[in-house]
């Protein structure tokens, strides 16, 4: 079955780990049957976004199993708008990502919503990275944009609960739900609440996390065969408007 993962790293941390390079992401990705990932720069996430998503680039077009994030800073809007739009026109980049922590503004600031709007002119998916009760003002935020679609990375984290109703009010949430902590049942609360399969999508964190931790909360939700199809692969394909399933010869954007 193909698997396609939205929500991965490259570049290295400031934390305790040997991974670094796309040659990193390429070992798992071979070691757990992923055919395409979705990444960001851990340059462009922590420290400098326009620099981060240009080296990024650079990886991309070498890579061909691999596709972009470009990294939006909430705190320099303009400049941020300016360089989502020469990722894009690489062909290399597929959508975007908002950390909130590193940049310090969260859901419900003036600069958050600037962001947003950057992303919405831009028409493409955002991966959001969400840990917190903040994402209850996610469904507000996105009903003023009407073209913006939202990945609630890490499914609000430990508020996973107020991320599934959120999700649940708003057809243009999606949930993924990877994370260190694999508090049982969080998928299921999510389908309880009202989020339909046709939204939830997989995500790894790699490689700040290992892509088994991920694979064993989707594998272990009870999904059916089909279920389990759309999740791994045929939901993204819908989403980042992907020609057709990953083949050998890899599909383009």
């Amino acid at each position: 079955m193909p698997i396609i993962d939205v929500h991965a790293h490259v570049g290295r941390w400031q934390f305790h780990l040997t991974a670094g390079d796309a040659e990193s992401n390429l070992r798992q990705m071979d070691r757990y049957g992923i055919d395409l990932q979705f990444v960001s720069a851990s340059e462009a996430v922590v420290y400098d976004a326009v620099g981060g998503n240009a080296a990024l680039g650079k990886v991309l077009a070498q890579q061909p199993r691999l596709y972009g994030y470009a990294v939006v800073n909430p705190n320099r809007p303009e400049e941020s708008a300016a360089d989502l739009r020469r990722c894009l026109d690489t062909g290399r980049f597929v959508g975007a990502k908002i950390h909130t922590h590193y940049p310090g503004q969260l859901p419900g600031t003036r600069a958050m919503a600037e962001a947003f709007d950057v992303v919405a002119e831009a028409g493409v998916p955002l991966l959001l990275h969400t840990w917190g009760e903040e994402v209850t003002l996610l469904p507000e935020l996105l009903a003023s944009r009407p073209g913006l679609r939202v990945i609630m990375g890490h499914a609000g984290g430990d508020a996973w609960r107020e991320a599934a109703h959120a999700a649940a009010s708003c057809d243009r949430l999606y949930l993924e739900h990877c994370r260190t902590a694999t508090d049982a049942g969080r998928i299921a609360y999510a389908r309880e609440a009202g989020v339909p399969v046709e939204r939830l999508l997989f995500g790894t964190d790699a490689t700040l996390i290992d892509p088994c931790v991920a694979l064993g909360v989707v594998r272990d939700a009870g999904f059916s065969a089909e279920e389990l199809e759309a999740v791994l692969w045929g939901n993204a394909v819908g989403l980042f408007g992907l020609p057709a399933a990953p083949s050998p010869d890899l599909p383009r954007l």
